[in-house]
């Protein structure tokens, strides 16, 4: 996808009959009102025409090139990487270089070591010389950086599994915490899901320390050492969490040589048995490409074989999830997006006017009807008595549902006027007593648990990640639920008004809320604004009016709203960015709930987006407002810059909010 170059307003046409029937209660009063019209008629339009013959939308959802990196190492690991496969997922990967050498997190950012490091390395077993243009730049951009010693601990691993960097270098994961009680500080499920099944997964691969060395040295990414950077990484005070492991890596590497090679075989065992426990329908697990692909090699070095009919169906979710964008280019989708995708284009056309009986929308429904979870999954460890109902993002997760998608898939389907109401009206039932089921203690919910708020596994040198290794409740996703309890009427709950309390509690100097799944402070505002006014908080209310004056004070001079990517980890960046379809679409959102329709700042924000609305009705948006892991992993949602857009002009054009929705 790339920027559109001309940002000018474009002539008008005629307002499109389309195939919607949106009509609106009244004529535009301006050339403002008449522009967003127009664009919602033209979205709509464009979006139902996006729609899967079964009734679900889904568009791309993409990372950086590090899983493509992965699905190679995979399958030179495996002895399966054919030259073929290589060669077209080494034009993907070269094509994503930026200038300087190096490879981003995102789309226009900064370089990222350990993302670099890995990318390099796919082009090695993808035919690329160390002497040629591209990969000389990047290794000395590498070596500037520190060099692959200072490159990110998965970045590591799979070196080490290569051949390419020494296993003792890197911290014992012992296979034996999967015997750790669920009560225990440290076990398992103090983590979130998807570190959970990467935890497990590499624990088995640590036990068997395995290596499939690579037919090439990477000496060029080495940066030159006296070896003072070494001896500092071995002397942390033992009054500090980095000396504390560090000293239990040296006692857990001594157990690694004393382990009777039975127990040690017992933990990998039971490992190896609870992550088969969690293979999804259509052969993942946890229903993404990076946690599969852990997983098959942990499962690879259990036994099976590649021929295994658990290997088989794996590999070949793997398979299906690559895509050829153009002839001789092969591409990794991270994860497939159905469900979330579905449920936000089905709310932004009720929010547009589509008549709630439309068939596109029956459609949509029943396709929902069908992904609800139906069985137990890893939150019932800690309400082990809460019946089913949630829904998870993908086309196939029952093992983790999350909150965040089963409040969206709520919210359209009560609107939605479906043909056998009682049996949507069950599902609602059932997703809402799910819901309620999973708030945690504070109030708050998180994506996937419930009272997932160790802050030990985010001091563990497991992972990268800090302390989003664990899955606390967070703004945006209890905003979302919050949301759709007060469009069920439950307003008064006192379920309800504890999460109010602790959304206004989560509030920030600034006026903002942060963003955990999307960018950034703009996300969660945009998320959170909503919810609260819908539950019934004033819009006088400090706490409204502190937003809007947040939102105000950081608009771009061009009308729009953006906000970098670099904000999770740099103060100065927060609410500051390009502006994005999405992200404008965030602020819009907040202002009209706080009733700011008529404000300068709502209307120009809406002038933004209809003035970059493009000929076929959608918009352009290469940026990445979208996240996995906050500073770690970002993403970019194909739907985003389309459905958010129509769900703020709508609003916009229908004069009204999430709260008086019909």
């Amino acid at each position: 996808m790339t920027t559109t170059a001309d940002d000018a307003a474009r002539e008008k046409s005629p307002l499109p009959a389309g195939e919607t029937d949106i009509t609106f209660a009244s004529p535009p009063v301006d050339d403002t009102e008449e522009a967003a019209q127009r664009a919602v008629l033209r979205a709509a339009d464009h979006l139902l025409a996006r729609q899967h013959t079964e009734g679900w939308w889904e568009e791309l959802f993409s990372t950086d090139v590090s899983y493509d990196a992965h699905d190679l190492f995979l399958r030179h690991l495996l002895g399966i990487l054919d030259e073929q496969v290589a060669t077209a997922s080494g034009r993907w990967i070269r094509s994503q270089q930026s200038a300087d050498g190096s490879w981003p997190l995102v789309f226009d950012g900064a370089g990222h070591l350990g993302t670099t490091v890995q990318a390099y390395v796919a082009l090695r077993f993808a035919g690329d010389g160390p002497d040629e243009k591209h990969m000389a730049r990047c290794a000395a951009w590498v070596r500037e950086q520190g060099g692959v010693a200072d490159a990110q601990l998965e970045t590591r691993m799979w070196l080490a599994m290569l051949g390419l960097w020494s296993w003792d270098d890197l911290p014992e994961i012992p296979p034996e915490i999967i015997a750790l009680p669920k009560w225990a500080p440290m076990n398992i499920y103090s983590f979130g899901y998807a570190m959970r099944q990467a935890l497990v997964s590499l624990s088995v691969i640590s036990a068997h320390r395995p290596v499939r060395p690579a037919s090439f040295g990477i000496d060029e990414l080495f940066a030159p050492s006296d070896g003072s950077e070494t001896a500092a990484r071995t002397s942390a005070p033992i009054t500090s969490w980095a000396g504390v492991f560090q000293r239990a890596n040296t006692v857990l590497r001594a157990y690694r040589s004393v382990t009777p090679r039975p127990v040690r075989r017992a933990a990998t065992n039971a490992g190896a048995c609870w992550l088969l426990e969690r293979q999804e329908a259509d052969g993942s697990f946890g229903a993404c490409t990076p946690i599969t692909t852990w997983v098959v090699i942990a499962l690879h070095l259990q036994g099976y074989s590649t021929d295994h009919p658990v290997l088989k169906a794996a590999l070949g979710y793997l398979d299906d999830c690559a895509f050829r964008p153009e002839d001789g280019v092969r591409r990794l989708r991270t994860v497939k997006s159905p469900v979330w995708d579905t449920c936000l284009a089905a709310n932004a056309l009720l929010d547009a006017g589509l008549a709630p009986g439309h068939p596109a929308l029956v459609e949509a429904a029943d396709w929902l009807l069908t992904r609800q979870a139906g069985r137990t999954g890893d939150w019932a460890v800690r309400r082990p008595h809460l019946v089913p109902g949630g829904w998870a993002f993908e086309f196939e997760n029952q093992n983790y549902p999350d909150n965040d998608d089963t409040a969206e898939a709520v919210l359209a389907l009560r609107r939605i006027g479906h043909p056998d109401r009682p049996r949507v009206d069950d599902a609602v039932d059932k997703a809402v007593r799910w819901c309620l089921g999973m708030q945690s203690g504070n109030g708050g919910w998180g994506a996937f648990d419930a009272d997932n708020t160790s802050t030990l596994p985010s001091k563990l040198p497991f992972f990268d990640f800090g302390e989003y290794c664990a899955d606390p409740p967070v703004a945006d996703v209890t905003g979302h639920v919050v949301e759709m309890l007060a469009a069920l009427g439950m307003r008064r709950d006192p379920r309800t008004r504890h999460a109010v309390r602790w959304l206004l509690g989560q509030q920030e100097d600034n006026g903002a809320w942060f963003g955990r799944f999307g960018v950034h402070h703009v996300y969660g505002t945009g998320c959170v604004v909503p919810a609260l006014v819908a539950a019934g908080v004033p819009l006088g209310h400090p706490a409204v009016r502190r937003a809007v004056a947040w939102l105000s004070s950081v608009q771009n001079e061009d009308g729009g709203w953006g906000e970098d990517w670099a904000a999770y980890t740099d103060p100065a960046c927060v609410g500051h960015g390009v502006s994005t379809a999405s992200q404008t679409s965030w602020a819009l959102l907040a202002l009209l709930a706080a009733g700011e329709r008529d404000s300068a700042e709502a209307r120009s924000g809406v002038r933004w987006l209809t003035e970059r609305q493009t000929d076929a009705g959608t918009w352009e948006e290469p940026q990445f407002t979208g996240t996995l892991m906050p500073g770690s992993v970002a993403c970019h949602y194909g739907a985003y810059g389309h459905v958010f857009p129509l769900m703020a002009l709508g609003r916009y054009a229908r004069h009204h909010g999430p709260e008086d929705t019909p």
